[in-house]
């Protein structure tokens, strides 16, 4: 996902955010302390964790043309360790997210509907249909383009996982798994089935292997199911959850039920996650979770690292097309040929 309008190297980078951003100290869960370490569970959960905050994630126009929602990236919420950007994106041709660079963090693309196509500086170039995931580690540098490749409208999500400062200058890398290969497993009673993107859940695990630990399940639940999702967390990573369609219904029947297109950040103190669904529709929702790095972040749109001084020297990398982004001098993708885009 691109952050940005103009298309010139300068202003790629420029048009980003106004200055660098940087968190200094961020802490492990804005909400709450004294967290303490240890694994995860496979037990039941017993004590579920509660709500923070939720807010609504309203559209928002980004790369040329495509309409995101952004969850995760905006003015509320700057990162939620170790996740820098949420996105559900809706994008029809001829709009899309045309040549733009990343380095210093993973992008994890999730189709919905439709299909994208992803090219980049290297020569990698694939599609991304409904129900795939593309996990790419954009380590030292990647110039790509993400472009609709099928007729109507194209929705999925795209989350950004931050890396920790050893692993920020590794070379690229892509994990990219079929829907058919996702594991995904439903409970005895037929009430809950979850697709496993990352981690475990159920008995599932998934083959995708995380630098930054990551939990990232996509869960549906029927209609007045008897039983909520339930899934353990480790007590001290971070943990959301994003509906995408339905009503989330957290704690006792007397709280109000969460509606598509929120997100719903949870606090610690408790061993997992419990998500009842007692609409009358299905419920889909994603939950997400992660080990807080806990270092220093500075930020430039698509440049994330631990200093300015680091942002400073990958601007300069970028614009002389060094250390990482070489190719990137000669380099433009059909996309932005098809679309004479300079």
């Amino acid at each position: 996902m691109a952050l940005y309008i103009d298309r010139s190297r300068e202003a790629v980078v420029n048009s980003y955010l106004p200055s660098v951003n940087t968190i200094q100290t961020p802490e492990i869960n804005p909400f709450a302390r004294g967290l303490s370490g240890g694994r995860m569970s496979t037990a039941a959960v017993e004590e579920p964790r509660q709500v923070a905050r939720k807010f609504l994630a309203r559209p928002q126009h980004e790369g040329v043309g495509a309409v995101v929602r952004r969850s995760i990236g905006r003015f509320e919420l700057r990162y939620f360790d170790p996740f820098l950007v949420l996105d559900e994106f809706s994008v029809s041709a001829p709009a899309g997210f045309p040549d733009h660079p990343h380095r210093g963090f993973e992008t994890v693309t999730y189709m919905l509907e439709g299909a994208v196509t992803h090219e980049d500086f290297e020569g990698h170039r694939g599609t991304i249909k409904a129900g795939d995931v593309q996990w790419m580690t954009a380590g030292r540098g990647i110039v790509h383009s993400e472009m609709p490749a099928a007729p109507g409208t194209s929705r999925g999500l795209q989350l950004w996982v931050n890396l920790a400062s050893h692993n920020k200058m590794i070379e690229p890398a892509y994990q990219e798994i079929q829907s058919k290969d996702i594991a995904s497993t439903t409970s005895a009673d037929g009430g809950v089935t979850v697709r496993v993107i990352a981690g475990q859940a159920m008995g599932a695990r998934s083959q995708v292997s995380t630098r930054t630990p990551t939990m990232y399940l996509d869960f549906t639940v029927r209609p007045h199911s008897a039983a909520p999702a339930r899934q353990p967390v480790p007590a001290s990573w971070n943990a959301l959850v994003y509906v995408l369609e339905g009503e989330a219904s957290f704690g006792g029947s007397d709280q109000k039920a969460v509606g598509a297109h929120h997100l719903v950040l949870l606090g610690q103190g408790g061993d997992g996650v419990e998500v009842w669904n007692r609409s009358d529709r299905p419920l889909r929702f994603l939950l997400l979770a992660g080990e807080p790095i806990g270092e220093p972040v500075a930020q430039l749109g698509p440049f994330v690292m631990n200093t300015e001084e680091e942002i400073d020297a990958t601007v300069n990398d970028f614009e002389l097309c060094i250390n990482g982004f070489e190719k990137a001098k000669h380099w433009k993708s059909q996309a932005m040929i098809a679309l004479d885009l300079e």
